[in-house]
């Protein structure tokens, strides 16, 4: 699993896009990640699903309302990485409005999920490889925070606590 000190390892993730912009174009993007860290802190949290229950009740909204703290903080951009498509992705952050605040970042087939060592197989439940619920801070692509949660645990992953973990 990835470790504070370590370089995140290169993936790509998805984005979908609403309109034409910055020269993507309308619907899903695809960006890799070691582009998308370079020289920059980005706060990334992980969770199993998109429109499940505790990720769209308290990890995503707290991301989405904590926005400014976290950029006042220095953190340029802020993640949420799932194990889902990204029209998927695309829809479920119109829904919790996260325009400009939260980028809805699809990982499809768990590549990246793998790759941290951050995936679970939850087949068992219908759902299939997911990401854990988890957060970090990646800072010019070395993690230089991580908290990975319990199964069903929702506590060193939120918005909170990553802010709290920022201000030191």
């Amino acid at each position: 699993m990835i470790a504070v000190g370590n370089r995140v390892p290169d993936a790509t993730l998805y984005e979908f896009f609403e309109v034409e912009a910055g020269g993507c174009a309308l619907g899903p993007n695809a960006f890799p990640v070691s582009e998308l860290v370079k020289g920059r802190k980005v706060v990334v949290f992980g969770l199993p699903g998109a429109f499940t229950p505790t990720c769209s009740a308290k990890h995503v909204p707290g991301y989405v309302a904590l926005a400014d703290a976290l950029r006042a903080a220095g953190v340029d951009e802020i993640w949420c990485h799932s194990v889902n498509d990204a029209f998927v992705m695309g829809a479920w952050g119109r829904e919790q409005q996260t325009g400009g605040k939260v980028r809805m970042m699809a990982d499809g087939a768990a590549e990246w999920a793998r790759a941290l060592g951050l995936d679970q197989d939850l087949g068992g439940r219908g759902l299939g490889v997911r990401a854990k619920r988890y957060a970090m801070v990646i800072d010019d692509g070395v993690v230089t925070h991580l908290a990975v949660e319990a199964p069903g645990e929702f506590k060193v992953s939120s918005a909170e606590s990553v802010l709290a973990a920022l201000r030191g």
